[in-house]
């Protein structure tokens, strides 16, 4: 599994509509208004083939955007799969600031990526991952299918685009939803790495998680086969799909000692320092081990919190009065040491 981010500086100076040369296909855009689902994302795809003369790779965007009444949480699994002929190497990420994860695997025949992106995203906000096509599209034959899925996401309407190698417009898809049957596994140690199939149906393009963490590996339309993430006591077992999510008859139980916690995580930089008692101040916060974390303004919950491995965003609450109170940081490893915010009249 490869995690990459792309530095400061690029971000600004690429858009979703600047790509390399060659033969452009058919773009496949989100078909639905958004549903009723609270959180709701859709997916779109555009970009060019590699050319022949001069030869050179094409290039791609995959974006999504959040839509839906409440801020999009949780695991937000992508993929896309590439037609016979064409392969990549892999995907660019591009967003700031950097409160989220983001990780991507490419099959060893560079024909299918997949990518997870953990981290809170607000109504109306929209991103994109950029990679390189190699080969000759002449010799290719096929489409280009881009996929998303997020457990609350309950809306499969635009979890599916379709860009077509002869400029043909695809008719919409809208997937149907997953059913799981079982697990040829059901215990194994809390260190993971403990191999899985999860039985069902209309599995494709799905992401296993267990006690919500997603689990690496791989779906067909009938199986997912995962080695489980670290983890204790008994978990629950759900398949996200673009159809959306199943959840398991039975729970997948941890053994013996669970592993070990990540480490405590330390704040360094809080800014600004300072904001009404109404609340509401969006407040930046960098420091270590951050990943998955809650932050906290003098005990009470902040709101729209997001939070990658340095760097978390989060809305500061309301206070009772102005003054002084204490900023944590809470994951599985702790909690951060307190820096302080002013809550001003």
């Amino acid at each position: 599994m490869i995690t990459r981010l792309a530095k400061a500086g690029l971000a600004a100076a690429l858009s979703v509509t600047t790509l390399l040369t060659g033969a452009a296909v058919a773009a496949a855009a989100p078909t639905d208004a958004p549903g009723p689902s609270a959180q709701h994302v859709t997916v779109s795809l555009n970009g060019y083939l590699p050319s022949t003369t001069p030869p050179g790779p094409g290039g791609f965007s995959v974006s999504w955007s959040s839509a839906g009444t409440a801020d999009l949480t949780g695991p937000t699994h992508i993929t896309l799969d590439l037609p016979q002929g064409l392969t990549t190497d892999g995907a660019m990420f591009y967003s700031t600031p950097y409160d989220y994860t983001f990780t991507e695997t490419v099959s060893p025949d560079g024909r299918h990526l997949d990518a997870v992106l953990v981290g809170s995203r607000r109504v109306g906000f929209s991103e994109f991952m950029k990679l390189k096509v190699y080969g000759d599209p002449t010799k290719a034959s096929g489409q280009l299918v881009a996929t998303i899925g997020n457990p609350n996401d309950t809306d499969p309407a635009g979890h599916v685009a379709i860009a077509t190698l002869d400029g043909s417009t695809p008719a919409p898809v809208v997937p149907d939803a997953p059913s799981v049957t079982g697990l040829d596994t059901t215990t194994g140690p809390g260190t993971g790495a403990t191999p899985v199939t999860v039985s069902g149906s209309n599995l494709s393009h799905g992401m296993v998680l267990v006690g919500g963490v997603p689990a690496p590996g791989s779906c067909t339309d009938t199986a997912c086969t995962v080695t489980t993430p670290g983890g204790s006591g008994s978990a629950p077992v759900s398949v996200v799909t673009p159809g959306g999510t199943a959840a398991a008859p039975v729970a997948f139980d941890y053994t013996g000692a669970a592993p070990p916690a990540p480490p405590v995580p330390t704040v360094t930089y809080l800014g600004p320092a300072s904001g009404p008692a109404a609340g509401g101040t969006y407040v930046a916060i960098a420091g270590a081990d951050l990943t998955y974390g809650s932050v906290r303004f003098g005990g009470v919950p902040a709101g729209r919190v997001s939070c990658g491995p340095r760097f978390c965003t989060a809305y500061a609450p309301s206070a009772a009065q102005p003054g002084p109170v204490d900023v944590t940081v809470t994951t599985a490893g702790g909690t951060s040491a307190p820096v302080t915010f002013t809550y001003t009249a």
